[in-house]
Order: structure tokens, then C-alpha cells, then sequence
């Protein structure tokens, strides 16, 4: 045997195996998804998302503080409005007395060193279900939507977000919202996460019940990507560069490795984030609770597919997992 054919020294020890990764997940990479709703007493099991709960304001102290202890350092929050009045333009969306709004200034206070990101989007919020305003025979609006997208976010930043993150996929919305935060004086002073390449998956079904945000009627494929649009990706992922994103975000992650990957070489200069949706956690659950393979290796396992694809950070459900596991 050629002395170059042997390659079993190199990782025939389990440290020496952890070496050969060009990089290791470690607690900053992760960032948890949680679910704000507006009853302020609530935790609410959702059945699709295991172990996972919408909880309300009075209860993230009980909720994130073991995190935090743990060494969990940024979140994402989702508004799970149930008990207000939704309109056309999402107003709800930036309500002060609302859910993320109320959140940001509550898990401040409680915990001045978490990194707070917020979702911006307005399905959530509006009575028909999708993520912009609406033209009268219902498709997307796109120039108004983008604005009170924009809106949105600056509010969030206002309310003390340290990121904002549109998920609606308008045309031009990370221009209006960069030149909005820089107006009103956190250009400097908010990260700026966009959904750079997001997808029309099947792979959402869970989070819309988390989030209660299907759309009425129709659906998302004339403004998420179609699920084969590399090139679209990449057109997607560099105008938003162009357009002030601070970082540039995948979403699915584990069926776009690819996609990751053209992220990572067409904006060196930034981080890359993916986000493993609530369908590839959802997913990764049944397949061990049938015996197909253990949790935590697979956890770990499609981790570092992202990692290895050029993701520098991972939205994941299995963050508290993490933690966990991380310490072991």
C-alpha cells in the first residue's frame, strides 16, 4: 500500500476525529426559535414540535433562565398573536402591548446578555394568512408590503431587538429596512439577518401550527423559492448583500446543503446562517422514536452537514439539546 493510501492514522482516536472537522459546533453558533403568544400565563405544548411550547411573557423567566445557565446566548422570536384583531396590514404586528414587543424588553431585563433576533414578517398578523399586503384579487402587493415589513423591523429595533429578520421574501425589503434603521439611528446598533434564500418547503407544516400562520387560501410559492431555483437562490443571496444584510440566511437547511454552500462562496465576507426548520426537527424525532437511528447522533450529524456546507450559524429547535450534549 501507497504511504499516501493510508489515512486511518488520522482518525483512529476520537480526538484525533474531532480534528479533522474544519469546524465545531459550539453553543454561539446556536440560536433558539421560540414562540411568543399573547396570553401572558400561558405554556402550550405543541404536539407537532416535541418538547417544544408557546409560552407567554410571565413564564421566560422559569422557560430560558436553566437555558441561560446552560450557556444559551441568542433566541429568535415568533409572535403568536390569539387574541387580537388581525387586518389586512398585519397592524398587530408591531402593537407595543403585543407579544414580541413585550418580549424583547422582558428577556432584556432578565437576561441583558442574551442576543435577541426577531422574526418580521406579517403572516402572523394578518387576516388572510400571508406575508405582505394584498392587491384586490389577491396576490401580493409587493412595494407596500416591503414598507410595512420595514416598519416592523424598526420597531423591533426600537423595542430593543439586537436583529431584526424578514422571513416574508419581498422584493427590495432588506433596502428599505437597512435605509430605515440607518434613519432612525440603529444602523449601527442592529444586526440586519435577511432570509436571504428561503424556500417553498413542505418541510413548515409544524411551525404554521406553532405559529398559526397558514394562509387562508392559495399559498407562498409566488414569493418563497421554488424548491429547485438554485440560480434564483444565488441571485436572491446576492442582492441582498448588495442591500445592507448584515447575514445571510438558508431556510430549509438540510435539503439546501447546496445552497449553503453557494451562500458561503458568494458572501465570504459574511456570516451564513441556515435555519433547521420545524419539519427537519419534527422529522429527525420520528425516525428515532421508530428506531431508525439515535437522536443525539443524528442531531449531531445533520449539525455538521450544515457546518460542513460553509454555516457559521445553526436556527435550531434542538438547541437546548445542544447545550446538553455540548457539556458532555
Amino acid at each position: 500500500m501507497d504511504i499516501s493510501s493510508v489515512l486511518q492514522g488520522g482518525y483512529h482516536h476520537p480526538l484525533a476525529r474531532k480534528w479533522q472537522a474544519q469546524r465545531q459546533l459550539t453553543k454561539s453558533m446556536l440560536m433558539y426559535p421560540i414562540f411568543i403568544t399573547d396570553d401572558p400565563d400561558a405554556k402550550v405544548t405543541i404536539s407537532s414540535l416535541p418538547g417544544q411550547c408557546r409560552w407567554g411573557i410571565n413564564r421566560l423567566e422559569e422557560f430560558l433562565g436553566p437555558l441561560v445557565k446552560k450557556g444559551l446566548q441568542s433566541v429568535i422570536l415568533f409572535g403568536v398573536p390569539l387574541n387580537c384583531v388581525k387586518d389586512g396590514r398585519g397592524t398587530p404586528a408591531d402593537d407595543p402591548s403585543g407579544p414580541v414587543i413585550q418580549a424583547i424588553k422582558k428577556i432584556r431585563e432578565l437576561f441583558p446578555t442574551v442576543y435577541i433576533a426577531c422574526d418580521v414578517c406579517l403572516c402572523e398578523y394578518t387576516d388572510h394568512g400571508h406575508c405582505g399586503l394584498l392587491n384586490n384579487d389577491g396576490t401580493i402587493n409587493n412595494s407596500p408590503s416591503a414598507a410595512r415589513i420595514a416598519e416592523v423591523a424598526i420597531n423591533y429595533a426600537k423595542a430593543g431587538a439586537h436583529c431584526v429578520a424578514p422571513s416574508d421574501m419581498m422584493d427590495g425589503r432588506i433596502k428599505l429596512m437597512k435605509r430605515g434603521l440607518i434613519d432612525a439611528g440603529f444602523g449601527n446598533r442592529c444586526t440586519l439577518m435577511s432570509y436571504s434564500a428561503k424556500f417553498a418547503s413542505s418541510l413548515y407544516g409544524p411551525f404554521r401550527e406553532a405559529a398559526g400562520s397558514a394562509p387562508s387560501y392559495g399559498d407562498r410559492k409566488c414569493y418563497q423559492l421554488p424548491p429547485a431555483a438554485k440560480g434564483l437562490a444565488r441571485r436572491a443571496i446576492q442582492r441582498d448583500t448588495a442591500e445592507g444584510a448584515d447575514i445571510i440566511m438558508v431556510k430549509p437547511a438540510l435539503p439546501y446543503l447546496d445552497i449553503i454552500g453557494d451562500a458561503a462562496q458568494l458572501a465570504p465576507d459574511h456570516p451564513i446562517a441556515c435555519y433547521q426548520v420545524s419539519g427537519e426537527f419534527a422529522m429527525i424525532h420520528a425516525g428515532a422514536k421508530a428506531g431508525v437511528y439515535d437522536l443525539r447522533t443524528m442531531a449531531f450529524e445533520t449539525a455538521d452537514s450544515m457546518l460542513r456546507a460553509g454555516a457559521t450559524l445553526i436556527l435550531t429547535y434542538f438547541t437546548p439539546d445542544f447545550l446538553d450534549w455540548l457539556e458532555a
